[in-house]
C-alpha cells in the first residue's frame, strides 16, 4: 500500500494511528542468543524462531498479543522496512491481521527528508493531521523533534530490541489512547 495522501487535522477519525516497527518490537534480537543472558520476566518474551527469507527471526507472541489488544484502541499500520513482507509472514506466524504498510525510500536518501530519520517522511505523509503513536527500537533526537512540532497529538514509544513490545509499553500506549478518546 502506498502512503495515503496527507489528511487534514479537521477530519474526524475514531482511533489514533499506531505506527508499528517490526525489528526490535516484534522480531527480537540479542539476549536469546547469548549464553548466560538474564532470563526475561515470565510471559515477557514468549515466541519462537522462524526463517524469514532465509534470515532467522525470534518472533514474540507476547508482542503480537499486545498488538491485538491495542487494535481496539488504535488503527495499526506497519512502519517497518519489511513493508509488504510483514503481511506475507506475520499474520500466518503470529495470528496478526493484515495491516496497511508504509513504503519508504532508501535510508541513504533520508538526509533530505522530514527531520532526517528515514521513516519520518512516509509516516508524516500517511498520518497527516491524525493523532499517532509510534513504537520503534530506533527513535532518535530527530524523531523527538518531529513529534514535538506536530500539531496532532504524538507519542513515541522506544523498545528494548531484546524485549520488544512488553506489557509496560502496551500499557503506556493504551493509556495514551484512552486519554485521546476521553479528550475527543
Amino acid at each position: 500500500m502506498q502512503p495515503k495522501e496527507a489528511l487534514t487535522a479537521s477530519e474526524d477519525f475514531a482511533k489514533p494511528l499506531l505506527m508499528v516497527d517490526i525489528d526490535g518490537v516484534i522480531s527480537l534480537f540479542g539476549a536469546r542468543a547469548l549464553p548466560g543472558a538474564p532470563e526475561p520476566e515470565p510471559g515477557e518474551a514468549d515466541g519462537s524462531f522462524h526463517s524469514i527469507d532465509g534470515i532467522p527471526h525470534f518472533l514474540s507472541s507476547t508482542a503480537a498479543a499486545h498488538l491485538l489488544e491495542l487494535s481496539g484502541s488504535f488503527e495499526l499500520v506497519w512502519a517497518s522496512g519489511w513493508e509488504e513482507k510483514a503481511n506475507e509472514y506475520l499474520p500466518h506466524l503470529l495470528g496478526l491481521p493484515q495491516l496497511p504498510y508504509l513504503r519508504f525510500g532508501s535510508p541513504a536518501s533520508a538526509a533530505g527528508t522530514t527531520a532526517g530519520h528515514w521513516k519520518l517522511e512516509s509516516i508524516d505523509t500517511y498520518a497527516g493531521g491524525r493523532p499517532l503513536a509510534w513504537i520503534d527500537d530506533a527513535l532518535g533526537p530527530s524523531c523527538l523533534e518531529w513529534a514535538a512540532t506536530r500539531r496532532a497529538p504524538t507519542l513515541l514509544v522506544q523498545t528494548d530490541p531484546e524485549r520488544g513490545l512488553t506489557s509496560r509499553e502496551a500499557r503506556r500506549l493504551a493509556e495514551w489512547a484512552a486519554e485521546r478518546s476521553a479528550a475527543g
